[in-house]
């Protein structure tokens, strides 16, 4: 690793923006830059599904145009790198399957904000199929890789947006997160991942996502660059069935939180599969409290009451949502066996356990959320275990494959099933020198407290400082 500045990698999304605005540099010259990096890096990092070479350079020099006359907007001219789980006209959206695609006609809600806002989307970043695995591989494309390692993944689902964010390909991105698939990732590669509430970023032409359980959200390398993407992106469309109040979290940014009360939880919740927390991540997280206190934080251990029960609400919820999205794809034939697998449980799980899924989520808030009776936030690892290879999965069945993605990332899923926010900070490094996460949890719209208080933190730990050695 390193903390030295390259010139060869993005700037920060904070930093980019103003250096388009000033005029010290060009969006045509900061997306060429940045498409160079990508096209560099694909036969390695394997970051991007689509590249979008030809129209992100028109749309560069459309924003030249504008910034040229005087306009300013959020994001003019900013390279932005986007899950291949959201529709962009022009493009296929086959959320890491194969088989040929047909190109969408319209762009998502969240890519026409970004659009609104000046961003220059550069491409579609690598996803496993619909989202189910931490790790980022499939037939369709092959491995992503982890930039702090080439023989480790940099998690999943939205491991192609962490890798090009943590290489510098790119200032920020935006990934989704539906078991973890934002913080997991920004975990395993030394990021700030942003899970926000249900409904704050747009699902349409999707109502709802996996039946509630994914949001969209930001990956960077500092606090105040995920809260400006956040901001940017959030909102919503008429037909979203989630609409929470809206929030404004770049304002967080460097504001004091307050002395706060947080709970230090590392009991995971319950699964089917044993689970141990790696020493080193436990150290880690350790770390993380001790930094709190010193920053006057009363921070105790304790856990949320999730009860036996909890995964079976998320299971019908995830496993139906696999079946519908299986029916998008043009040959279902050609997905991974144990996809096919995944949506035929779905197929038994429609209708009465779906419905007691969904109705039994407000119970589950109470319960769970009585914790915020006593605490503010709760401090919990973001995975049990530090990176993980990126074969991991390779040739095993579905139980061994669920087997390796409880042992490995237990903590994450259950925030997804409440639908509150929760903020991966990095804490750290193995001795093998690959990053460590830990999770800011809060409960209904308390994205400007965790952001407040990931801002506290970042200025004293200075994560953004230390890079990755480009192996690539």
């Amino acid at each position: 690793m390193t903390s030295r500045t390259d010139h060869d990698l993005a700037p920060g999304l904070v930093d980019q923006v103003a250096s388009l605005a000033s005029g010290a540099t060009s969006s045509v010259a900061a997306t060429e830059a940045t498409l160079s990096r990508i096209e560099a890096t694909q036969p390695h990092l394997n970051a991007f599904k689509i590249v979008r070479r030809e129209k992100a350079l028109e749309e560069a020099a459309e924003a030249d145009r504008r910034l040229a006359l005087g306009e300013r907007l959020p994001l003019l001219g900013v390279p932005i790198a986007v899950k291949d789980d959201v529709d962009i006209t022009g493009e296929p959206t086959a959320f890491g399957c194969p088989g040929d695609f047909p190109a969408k006609t319209e762009d998502s809600e969240m890519v026409r904000r970004l659009r609104d806002a000046g961003a220059v989307i550069v491409g579609k970043t690598n996803s496993p199929e619909l989202g189910q695995w931490p790790l980022t591989s499939g037939s369709a494309f092959g491995y992503t890789r982890n930039p702090w390692s080439r023989h480790h993944t940099p998690g999943g689902s939205s491991g192609g947006t962490a890798a090009a964010v943590a290489a510098g390909l790119v200032s920020a991105g935006i990934g989704s997160d539906g078991a973890g698939s934002i913080r997991i990732p920004a975990a395993w590669t030394n990021l700030v991942g942003i899970k926000p509430q249900r409904g704050r970023i747009s699902t349409w032409p999707d109502a709802e996502a996996f039946y509630g359980l994914t949001v969209n959200g930001p990956l960077a390398r500092t606090v105040a660059d995920a809260a400006l993407l956040l901001d940017v992106a959030a909102g919503n469309h008429d037909g979203d069935l989630h609409k929470p109040t809206p929030v404004t979290v770049s304002d967080a940014v460097g504001r004091d939180p307050g002395k706060l009360k947080i709970a230090l939880s590392l009991r995971n919740p319950f699964t089917a599969t044993p689970v141990k927390l790696d020493p080193e991540v436990r150290l880690a997280v350790h770390s993380i409290a001790d930094t709190l206190r010193e920053l006057g934080h009363h921070v105790v251990v304790d856990d949320p009451a999730y009860g036996l029960i909890f995964g079976l609400n998320f299971l019908p919820r995830s496993l139906v949502g696999v079946h519908d999205w299986l029916g998008r794809v043009p040959d279902p034939t050609l997905v991974d066996a144990r996809t096919r697998g995944n949506a035929q449980n779905g197929k038994l799980l429609r209708g009465a356990p779906l419905r007691a899924a969904r109705a039994a989520e407000p119970r589950m808030r109470k319960r769970i959320g009585a914790i915020f009776d006593t605490y503010d936030v709760v401090l919990a690892p973001t995975t049990a275990t530090p990176p993980i290879m990126a074969t991991a999965i390779d040739g095993i069945g579905g139980w061994d494959t669920d087997k390796v993605m409880t042992g490995a990332c237990p903590y994450a899923w259950p925030w997804n099933v409440l639908g509150w926010p929760s903020v991966n900070v990095p804490a750290g490094f193995s001795k093998a020198g690959l990053p460590i996460g830990a999770q800011l949890m809060g409960n209904e719209n308390t994205e400007p407290l965790l952001v407040s208080l990931a801002s506290q933190l970042e200025s004293v730990l200075r994560w953004d400082q230390v890079r990755p050695e480009p192996w690539w």
